[in-house]
């Protein structure tokens, strides 16, 4: 076997044996990493729901809610009762449209039945100025994983993935009570009606510059857009009024709305609407037609077979009561020395990201003081919340109903709540991400980073680590979602998440230049699954590039610091093994790079991975150093 040199890999060379050793489960698509921590976790919670379960005894009325529909899901035998019937009542509503003003008309209930619609509608922060709300509308979602799918050189991609489509889609209409014939038609028309969107819609690439959803437009405007629909009629429905501003997030989709509604094509979208959204319902439906709904999923990442039904019913109820089950397991196992510790190593970060601010080369001193404001003012959310936001109160359902008819009244209660938003003021101290969650973010529209306890453990972080190997792991992803109010989209947004040119335009000209030279470094690298998109992955690159400079920072002025420690375990946080149709998925769906690469290519950019283990020109972990980039 051939021997991995450091120099050459870091990635294998660290994670060789774990990889040997790892074996994905038949219902992941991968294994490792952030997987492996969110299986722990899942673990403990569904150990904790057994015992709250078993002795009748909760902390509050949110978790035996949680429980109760823990229980209901995981009941096979009261779900086969109810089998597909719930599903097909629910669709009974497409009956009743007969012309594009019934389509108007009926927008709502289609929208709270959880039933297709050309057009979404949401509430969202105003991104340019963050302490109100506006109305966001887009577009539907495709059939196939993105829309990228549907360019011409992808055609054999594409007719791969909706075979597989189609033998799910037909599987599943056959249990309804439609004729041979017509579940033919219908499963026709949709993939007719896909493809209408498919050209149109935007992909993960597009969607991935989020600050280019902001098209705010005068109402009337965008009525006039979506005629034949009465875009009135559907706001009043909504809000009791008709808003004055619009924010349209695919301005190609719905300036070719004419192709996509239609009175031509009205029959199109009545059985697309029912296809898909009987798909989506199989999973809270029996256990037969919940394997079958996953199928197409499945086979796309490589899974061979669906999750099991007890995991299925936490995470159902875990995400249905994210807020109170994040509290409680944050409660329990985040202690409150670790709290301490971690919190430290935020504000260290963030007072070395402010001196490096200082004598950065790309911003000019006025540009230099705002980037300093933005790090002063930016929030920090460690661990949980203290308590959960009001709509928990709300979330109440018929434990007689069908489980089909519960979710779907809890999802209704929560679109509600979010559409009940649209006049009053943002709530910037809610949460991103529940407690529970093995996962971080930064929000730019908040200006804050958010740490769910669930990510603060090995190998990220642990009080036993030493603080170099915690600076490799929990302290460079801290950094790298700092970095994030820096990356090609938060650097439009000011120290109050607004979109706001803060920018001098000769330091934002030397801005673009490194983002340029990050995507160049990145960009068509080959790898077994397939090759990487530069431009779509730069945001995360840069992110992990600023995580890297700020902590090696850190790393410098700090006694007993161990450069090895610290690489090792960069390297070994993002150990994964992945299914080989789940990794090329991602390079079309995930803004993120593959994990091979965010462990190997920043190290090559600083010169204490050259110093660490003596890298030379002839190794493969070299860049020259007028090639190396140091953003931040």
């Amino acid at each position: 076997m051939e021997t991995i040199r450091i120099q050459d890999d870091l990635y294998t060379y660290v994670n060789q044996k774990t990889l040997d050793e790892l074996e994905i489960p038949d219902d992941k698509p991968a294994a490792g990493g952030f997987s492996k921590l969110a299986d722990s976790v899942e673990k403990i919670m569904m150990d904790e729901f057994a015992v709250m379960s078993e002795n009748k005894a909760y902390p509050n009325e949110h978790l035996a809610r949680a429980c109760e529909l823990y229980a209901i899901a995981k009941d096979a035998d009261r779900k086969e009762k109810h089998g597909i019937t719930p599903a097909l009542k629910n669709l009974a509503v497409l009956d009743d449209i007969h012309t594009l003003e019934d389509v108007s008309r009926l927008y709502k209930t289609l929208s709270l039945k959880g039933i297709s619609t050309p057009i979404n509608i949401g509430v969202e922060t105003d991104m340019k100025n963050t302490k109100r709300h506006l109305v966001y509308i887009q577009g539907a979602g495709v059939i196939l994983p993105d829309a990228s799918y549907y360019k011409p050189e992808m055609a054999a991609q594409k007719e791969q993935i909706l075979g597989i489509w189609t033998n799910v889609a037909k599987m599943v209409m056959s249990k309804t009570d439609l004729s041979a014939e017509d579940q033919e038609k219908y499963v026709a028309d949709a993939l007719a009606y896909d493809e209408i969107i498919g050209g149109l819609a935007k992909t993960s690439e597009e969607w991935a510059k989020y600050i280019e959803m902001y098209n705010p437009m005068d109402e009337a405007e965008v009525a006039a857009m979506l005629k034949p629909i009465d875009f009135d009629l559907i706001l009043n429905d909504l809000f009791g009024h008709v808003p004055a501003t619009v924010v349209v997030a695919e301005p190609r989709y719905f300036g070719a709305f004419a192709k996509i509604v239609n009175e031509e094509n009205l029959a199109l979208y009545k059985h697309w609407a029912y296809v898909t959204s009987l798909l989506s319902a199989c999973t809270y439906l029996s256990e037969e037609l919940r394997d079958m709904g996953g199928m197409y999923m499945r086979a796309i990442t490589g899974v061979a077979k669906m999750q099991s039904i007890e995991k299925f019913a936490y995470n159902l109820a875990g995400g249905m009561y994210s807020d109170p089950v994040g509290i409680y397991y944050g409660d329990k196992y985040f202690g409150e020395a670790a709290k301490k510790d971690i919190t430290e190593i935020v504000y260290q970060i963030i007072d070395t990201y402010k001196k490096r601010i200082t004598t950065n080369e790309i911003l000019g001193e006025a540009t230099k003081e705002k980037a300093i404001l933005k790090l002063s003012t930016m929030g920090v959310k460690m661990g949980y919340p203290d308590k959960a936001r009001p709509i928990y109160e709300k979330l109440v359902f018929n434990p007689e109903d069908s489980l089909f008819d519960i979710v779907l009244s809890l999802k209704a209660i929560r679109e509600l709540d979010v559409l009940s938003k649209l006049d009053k003021p943002t709530e910037p101290e809610n949460w991103a991400m529940p407690g529970h969650m093995v996962n971080a973010c930064y929000d730019p529209f908040v200006n804050d980073i958010t740490f769910p306890a669930a990510i603060l453990q090995p190998p990220f972080y642990s009080l036993q680590q030493t603080r170099s190997e915690n600076l490799g792991g929990i302290g460079a992803v801290i950094g790298h979602e700092i970095s994030h109010a820096f990356d090609s989209n938060g650097a439009k947004c000011d120290e109050n998440g607004n979109i706001n040119d803060w920018w001098t335009a000769e330091d934002f000209e030397r801005f673009e230049t490194k983002v340029k030279q990050m995507i160049e470094q990145f960009d068509g690298i080959e790898l077994p699954w397939g090759k990487v998109n530069g431009a779509f992955i730069v945001s995360e690159n840069m992110a992990d590039n600023g995580g890297m400079s700020v902590t090696l920072d850190i790393m410098s002025g700090m006694e007993g610091a161990s450069y090895e420690e610290y690489f090792t375990n960069w390297a070994k946080v993002w150990c994964q093994k992945a299914r080989p149709e789940y990794a090329q998925m991602l390079l079309s769906v995930d803004v993120h790079g593959p994990c091979i690469l965010r462990a190997n290519m920043p190290p090559r950019n600083f010169s204490e991975w050259y110093a660490a283990y003596d890298v030379k020109e002839t190794d493969q972990m070299y860049i020259a150093p007028e090639k190396r980039i140091v953003i931040w």
